[in-house]
C-alpha cells in the first residue's frame, strides 16, 4: 500500500495555556507494525507518553509537527493559530495521504478529505498518536522556555494558568513567550 493510499490522525497540545507555541502532529500508523497503550495524550503519565512517542517515532510510516507561534496565536486567536498548525502538521509528512482525521469538531480550512471527529484522541490510535507526539514535543519545548525564562515555572505547569504561573506573573511581569491576547496577560500587561 503507498503512503498517499494512508490516512493521518492530527492532534494538537497547548490550546490553553498562557505561553508557548500550540503544537500539532500528524501520524500515518504503519498497520503491521501496531503500537499497544496508544490512548488520549492526556490520560497518560509524562514516562509513558515519552515511551509511546519513541515508539511512534520509529514504528509509524510518516510523523509530521507543525507549529504556531505566541505571534501568531495572538494575531489569529488560538482556534485559528491551532488549525494553521494541523495544517502545517500535514504539511511536513511531505506529501497529502488519502484522508486525515482531525480531533475535534473543526479541521484546517482548504484540507481536502479531512474529517473532524470529537473525542478522537481516544478512539482513533493515528489521532491518538498524534495526541501523544504534539504533547511530548510542546511539554519539551516549555521545559527549555523554563531555562530562558526562569522563575514562570514552566517546565512544571507548561504554561497553563495555574495559581503558581499567575502568582509569577504578577511577581515578574509578562515575558516575551506569553501570549498576550489571552485575558490573564492582558490583565497584567494592563497593571504594568
Amino acid at each position: 500500500m503507498a503512503l498517499s493510499e494512508l490516512f493521518a490522525g492530527v492532534d494538537e497540545a497547548g490550546r490553553g495555556p498562557l505561553a508557548g507555541p500550540v503544537i500539532a502532529a500528524a501520524v500515518i500508523l504503519d498497520p503491521h507494525l501496531p503500537i499497544a497503550g496508544l490512548a488520549d495524550s492526556k490520560t497518560l503519565s509524562p514516562g509513558r507518553r515519552a515511551a509511546l512517542a519513541q515508539q511512534i517515532q520509529t514504528r509509524a510510516l510518516a510523523v509530521g509537527i507543525g507549529r504556531a507561534e505566541v505571534a501568531e496565536i495572538d494575531q489569529l486567536n488560538i482556534l485559528h493559530a491551532s488549525l494553521l498548525a494541523m495544517q502545517r502538521a500535514v504539511d511536513a509528512l511531505g506529501f497529502q495521504p488519502a484522508r486525515v482525521q482531525v480531533d475535534g469538531n473543526r479541521c484546517p480550512p482548504g484540507m481536502p478529505r479531512a474529517e473532524a471527529v470529537i473525542g478522537g484522541d481516544a478512539r482513533v490510535p493515528a489521532i491518538s498518536a498524534a495526541s501523544i507526539i504534539a504533547k511530548v514535543t510542546r511539554d519539551a519545548e516549555l521545559v527549555a522556555l523554563d531555562a530562558l525564562y526562569p522563575g514562570y515555572g514552566f517546565a512544571r505547569h507548561k504554561g497553563y494558568p495555574t495559581a503558581e504561573h499567575i502568582a509569577a506573573l504578577r511577581r515578574l511581569g509578562v515575558s516575551a513567550c506569553h501570549r498576550r491576547s489571552f485575558a490573564p496577560v492582558r490583565r497584567q500587561l494592563g497593571q504594568e
